[in-house]
């Protein structure tokens, strides 16, 4: 069916579009008498305000933006960002906004998307994701003048207020937890070494196992096929760890599977160690000891932060809680020194 247009209700209602504008619109020049009846004739139609016509008017959108910077096939896997945005939504949904999401190749597709969203009114603000050093998105999105928060560290975000919480403590946890095991030989494959929250999660584990532990780290794409491949290689080695930490449990449950493949049994031979703790982490056997955080929550309260952002309140810096690790049976004591 055709949508309703001001046309329709002026047609009905036997005033010209400029009188439904004003009624529609609150603004003066028609009767009470005659606002009244333009606005029963929008309602029983079924009209509704053209978001490019609010833009006009300088209404506001109720949308905000997120583009993702990753092939659309992996948001399907990737339980991080499902539950992000779960947590986003149940927000925004209060407050009756919604959320605009665009998959993207690059960042400089990235900054034009966040432009054109802006320039043309479609949305209120936006997030900012997988920040890196010296982010060319940051001083963009600055200038742009869009309220932005950005769900990473602050040191990186520039004058863009952040929502994060601290890798660098999760992982220190971690090891200690390792090393009191009897880990002497640990490993982690991380994620991409361009992102900030991998250089954090990098030097803390550099320095947690500085002086008590033989440690490595490979970097990867977060994907259970390059965190299979890292793992491969590891125990391959002819000082394989007896630990691995993984940076997402995509690429956990991968190597839990390669190391079976390998007739490695787990624990008693490799203890494995999954960032973020989705189902995918529990259904598993052994179920795979890992860092739990509220993902859905995180995504909440840079939602709640963006909102207060677009009503013009200072937003400062907030750091949520940070992962904790929760024991299960893909860890334990390091029985015999393979070595």
């Amino acid at each position: 069916m055709k949508r309703p247009t001001i046309a329709d209700i002026a047609s009905r209602a036997g005033v010209s579009k400029v009188a439904v504008s004003y009624a529609l619109n609150g603004q003066p020049g028609v009767s009470a008498a005659t606002r009244a009846r333009i606005v029963a004739i929008a309602e029983e139609i079924g009209w509704q305000p053209n978001s490019a016509a609010r833009a006009l008017n300088g209404a506001r959108a109720h949308t905000v933006g997120l583009a993702l910077c990753r092939p659309a096939r992996f948001l399907g896997v990737e339980p991080f960002f499902m539950e992000l945005i779960s947590g986003i939504e149940g927000v925004l949904a209060d407050r009756s906004y919604a959320l605009m999401l665009q998959v993207v190749t690059d960042h400089e597709q990235e900054i034009e998307v966040y432009r054109r969203w802006w320039g043309e009114r479609r949305t209120d603000g936006a997030f900012l994701v997988d920040l890196r050093y010296s982010d060319a998105r940051v001083p963009a999105m600055e200038r742009l003048g869009m309220p932005v928060v950005v769900i990473g560290h602050p040191d990186a975000s520039g004058s863009l207020p952040a929502v994060w919480s601290d890798d660098g403590e999760a992982i220190r946890e971690t090891i200690a937890y390792l090393i009191a095991l009897g880990h002497r030989r640990i490993a982690r494959v991380a994620g991409l070494s361009k992102l900030v929250h991998t250089a954090v999660r990098d030097q803390a584990f550099a320095e947690s196992c500085a002086g008590a532990a033989e440690h490595v780290t490979v970097h990867t794409d977060y994907t259970g096929e390059e965190g299979a491949r890292a793992t491969r290689r590891l125990l391959s080695s002819a000082d394989r760890p007896t630990a691995i930490v993984y940076d997402n449990d995509i690429m956990a449950v991968a190597g839990l599977s390669v190391a079976q493949e390998m007739r490695l049994d787990v624990p008693r031979d490799l203890s494995i160690v999954a960032w973020d703790d989705s189902p995918l982490s529990q259904v598993v056997r052994p179920p795979l000891t890992a860092l739990t955080r509220d993902i859905p929550a995180y995504g909440g309260h840079a939602a709640q932060r963006l909102l207060a952002l677009i009503e013009g309140e200072a937003v400062p810096a907030f750091e949520d809680q940070a992962a904790r690790l929760t024991p299960r049976g893909s860890t334990g004591a390091v029985l015999v020194d393979t070595r």
